[in-house]
Formats: structure tokens, C-alpha cells, sequence
């Protein structure tokens, strides 16, 4: 099976990045976590800060590159109707992850674009909500 991770603005910065809200750990060891945790999942992992380039990566893994998609948009997720476009458009299914919860933050993050177009949303269980998320497209394919 083939999951691919991608990561919007500012989740490059994991680990330094507002650490009371987004925790004290980076996404790279994180993600080697996942890595042994599923061996027999192949984790494709990518992150930009740029809308488009989101975008062109969900057309490029969306129509039979990955058997589905863990999206953290970031910022994206309250402003992108380019964003749910695309997922819209692709065939793979796609979950909306956030770090934190964003429903207990300001009130310009309590709504999503995405989400109406995603599988599912979870959030605010830290990066575990990433690992969530896989669960559900590793159960959801058996």
C-alpha cells in the first residue's frame, strides 16, 4: 500500500514553530516513526508552502500514484477553494489532518474549505492525528 503525506505552509517549521501549539518535535522524525511503525506501507512525504505546488502534487499522486492521501493544509484549509478543487477532481481518498485543534483556536480557523471534500477530518491529537489518519486508509482498504 502507498500513503502519501503532504504538508502545507509553515509545517516546515515543526519543532520550532509555536511549540506550545504545535509541540516541541519535527516532522522528519516523526515521520521515520511512522516509517518502522508500517513497515509495509510505502509513505511518500511531501511539503511546500505554496498553494500550487499542493495542488500539482495532489494531481500528480491522486489518480493511482497512492491508495490515499493525509493532507495537512495548514492555513490552506481555511482559505483554498483551489485546494478542495483538486481534491474533488481526484480519484484517491483524502483525509484532513491538523496538529492541533483547530475548532479551540480563533475563530478564522473553525472553518474548513476542505473538509466537505475530504474522507474525514481529525484533529488536535498532535502529530499522532497524522498516524490516525493512516489507520483509517490501512482499515478502510482491508
Amino acid at each position: 500500500m502507498n500513503i502519501t503525506i503532504i504538508n502545507g505552509p509553515n509545517l516546515n517549521l515543526l519543532g520550532v514553530r509555536e511549540p506550545g501549539i504545535y509541540g516541541s518535535r519535527g516532522f522528519d522524525s516523526y515521520l521515520e516513526e511512522l516509517r518502522k511503525l508500517y513497515p509495509q506501507v510505502d509513505i511518500a512525504y511531501f511539503q511546500s508552502n505554496h498553494e500550487g505546488d499542493i495542488i500539482d502534487k495532489l494531481h500528480e499522486v491522486g489518480f493511482g500514484a497512492t491508495d490515499g492521501v493525509v493532507l495537512n493544509a495548514g492555513a490552506y484549509t481555511h482559505t483554498s477553494l483551489a485546494i478542495a478543487d483538486a481534491i474533488s477532481a481526484i480519484n484517491a481518498p483524502v483525509i484532513e489532518v491538523h496538529i492541533s485543534n483547530v475548532h479551540a483556536r480563533e475563530e478564522v480557523r473553525h472553518h474548513s474549505m476542505i473538509s466537505g471534500v475530504c474522507r474525514g477530518v481529525i484533529a488536535g491529537f498532535g502529530l499522532d492525528s497524522y498516524r490516525l489518519a493512516l489507520e483509517h486508509l490501512l482499515n478502510s482498504r482491508q
